[in-house]
């Protein structure tokens, strides 16, 4: 959106339709007002709020969005990503609009530049390379990046949200331990090696969401043979790849080239790529990008002239200002066309406005309807902004088209985040019945689930099933094996394995979105670290030999999750359609029992009765009369049957799932 022509520019800009072109006119002029910068209406047609490098063989163009006002805007031209003296220094010259331009005559490719308007150098706001640690731009061909076939690198098919079966990711967690037995730890490349491959499909998930994947700050790229950690949520320049997880942080071109190999081979495998974005604030504000460019019109302030920190990373940054929000359209524009991304979750969505979020969900309706978008629908703090029109998790119902996690089932199956030492339904405590209830419909009102009782809801926020991230957890809080040994003293082996398969029978027999941590179909741990951002690889990396010591539970889950896939009756996708066939059987205390009944969603299965019992002996549940297969017992998984039943009673074991169907 708002793009000019480049050759550094993808095909897919250059559909953008004559609609869109009178929206980038129109928010061109409202923006140079807002910042007192004259505008010309014939020369704004497709302006961009960004800074560039637009390379050709013969000269390169460079623009910069900053201050009409600024004393001196000057590019400096490099020859390597760090160190050394200026090839070239070139006063940057005001358009008369909202831009510094400046252009250099010669094939630069392969320099480097930054930009100074007085603050200090830095690469811009909308560098698309960089050097290592990413403090200059650099000049390159992007064409000369894509991989072979790349032109015809795209999942263009749009699914219901319901449809997909997410798995969260860091590159180091997954790769780095030497029982991984990958080539590439910690890099892009391992997610195109076929073991890797091999193991996603076989589990069979269809969608990877990788941890902050942008460059960020907190990992020194020039010191990669010294272990360093971080998750990523501390950004730099957003719209390039991060240098630590590709095999040359020096070579501008060998991040971006890497980073698409890694989507390729995951679309090949019919896997989609979720990228997760931290739009909400920057590592700091006085060395940030957008604050060495155009100063204070990037972030909030409370009333009293003080920033704002609603990220709980000591600022927020103010998407419904006109540079923030154009810059996070384009800049999740950019990362689908030229990197080919298939969604995006969204970093503490609730510091951001509803307005912007529900304009990147048209814009994407337009072009890539395919995109799948969802987020934290809360924040750290308190915004400068009225909560009324926040993106959070109660707005959702605003905000068609985009998705929150759930986190009422969340905490309904393993306990409140505020304190890891408490349990709830998965530890055998009553009164969580509800709120698991609530999640398993999807977060949509249903007339069996009694509001009143559920955990941090009074109403129902999803309108739609398919806004409603289903998981129990995730990266950010103690996985699952760990929340189980801090909730349960003296939990023994057995009965955490089997309380792990209880709760994720929760999840993946939901109605909304299913969402798993990477590492718990290989029963994870992180030595009880619940927040394990910038922890050792000893603390984050995942064992692969688990897959040997506890295979039934891979097969359990791989098992599960092909359950969902086979039977649409446990991705309805449509509130109304829920409330019509799922409906719950009435069960005591620590039980939670629904039937999905009368071939919901065109399921070849009549009637699935799925019984969830946490309790620490088995229970008796009356169910509708009938002759029934079992499908799921005492932790194990069989579509094709593991027994029949028959009458108006069936016996649950202790602390396990029980899914039978007629």
């Amino acid at each position: 959106m708002y793009m000019k022509i480049t050759n550094l520019l993808l095909a897919g800009f250059l559909s953008l339709a004559a609609a869109q072109e009178t929206m980038a006119q129109e928010t061109s002029t409202h923006m140079a007002r807002k910042l007192k910068a004259p505008v010309v209406e014939s020369q704004v047609s497709l302006f961009r709020f960004i800074d560039e490098a637009n390379y050709s063989p013969a000269r390169t163009t460079f623009k910069l969005f900053a201050p009409k006002d600024a004393k001196a805007v000057t590019l400096r031209i490099y020859a390597e990503g760090e160190g050394g003296e200026p090839l070239k220094t070139v006063k940057m010259e005001h358009d008369g609009l909202l831009n510094y331009t400046a252009t250099v005559d010669g094939d630069l490719k392969g320099k480097f530049y930054t930009f100074d308007t007085g603050r200090g150098e830095c690469p811009g706001v909308f560098a698309k390379a960089v050097g290592v640690n990413g403090k200059r731009g650099a000049i390159v061909d992007l064409d000369e990046t894509n991989p072979e076939g790349w032109a015809t690198d795209r999942i263009t098919e749009k699914v219901k949200m319901t449809d997909l079966v997410i798995y969260e990711m860091h590159h180091r967690d997954f790769s780095i331990d030497p029982s991984s037995g990958l080539k590439y730890k910690g890099k892009f490349l391992a997610l195109t090696e076929p073991k890797a491959i091999d193991h996603l499909k076989k589990l069979g998930v269809n969608a990877v969401h990788i941890l902050p994947s942008y460059d960020y700050a907190s990992v020194d790229e020039t010191r990669l043979d010294t272990p360093q950690y971080n998750w990523g949520y501390d950004p730099l320049n957003y719209n390039v790849p991060e240098g630590s997880y590709s095999t040359n942080p020096y070579d501008p071109t060998a991040r971006i080239k890497e980073f698409k190999q890694m989507v390729q081979a995951l679309h090949k495998a019919g896997i989609r790529v979720i990228l997760d974005v931290v739009y909400n604030h920057t590592f700091n504000i006085e060395g940030s990008n957008f604050q060495l460019t155009y100063p204070d019109v990037f972030y909030r302030k409370t009333a009293d002239g003080r920033w704002s920190d609603g990220s709980g990373c000591g600022n927020e940054t103010a998407s419904e200002h006109d540079p923030m929000r154009n810059f996070m359209l384009q800049s999740m524009r950019y990362w689908v066309d030229e990197y080919h991304i298939d969604g995006f979750r969204v970093d503490l969505m609730g510091v951001h406005d509803i307005e912007t979020m529900n304009k990147i969900r048209r814009m994407f309706d337009r072009t890539f309807p395919a995109t799948f978008i969802y987020g934290e629908g809360w924040s750290a703090g308190t915004c400068a902004y009225p909560q009324d029109k926040l993106a959070m998790k109660a707005n959702i119902g605003r905000m068609p088209g985009i998705a929150a996690f759930g986190d009422e089932m969340r905490d309904a199956l393993r306990g409140p985040f505020s304190d890891d030492t408490k349990g709830a339904f998965i530890a055998s405590l009553p009164g969580n019945e509800e709120s698991l209830k609530f999640g398993i419909a999807g977060a949509v009102s249903h007339p069996q689930v009694d509001m009143s009782k559920v955990n941090y809801s009074n109403v129902a926020w999803a309108a739609q099933p398919t806004q409603a991230i289903s998981y129990v957890s995730c990266h950010d809080d103690m996985c699952l094996v760990d929340r189980l040994r801090a909730s349960i003293p003296g939990i023994t082996q057995d009965e955490l394995i089997r309380l792990d398969l209880l709760a994720q029978t929760a999840v993946f027999t939901s109605q909304g979105v299913p969402f798993m941590l990477a590492g718990e179909e290989a029963l994870r741990d992180k030595k009880g670290v619940h927040n394990s951002y910038n922890s050792p690889d000893s603390i984050n990396r995942i064992d692969w030999t688990n897959l040997q010591k506890y295979p039934q539970v891979f097969s359990y889950y791989s098992n599960l999750i092909s359950l969902r896939k086979n039977h649409p009756a446990f991705r309805l996708g449509d509130a109304d359609l829920v409330r019509r066939h799922l409906e719950f059987l009435p069960v005591q205390d620590c039980l939670v029992a629904f039937r999905l009944k009368d071939n919901a969603g065109g399921d070849a299965w009549k009637n699935i009765i799925v019984i969830l019992n946490s309790a620490k002996h088995a229970r008796s549940v009356d169910i509708p009369a009938g002759s029934y297969t079992v499908v799921c017992r005492d932790g194990v998984i069989n579509e094709a049957g593991l027994g029949s039943v028959k009458g108006s009673q069936v016996s649950v074991p202790a602390q396990s799932a029980l899914i039978l169907h007629d």
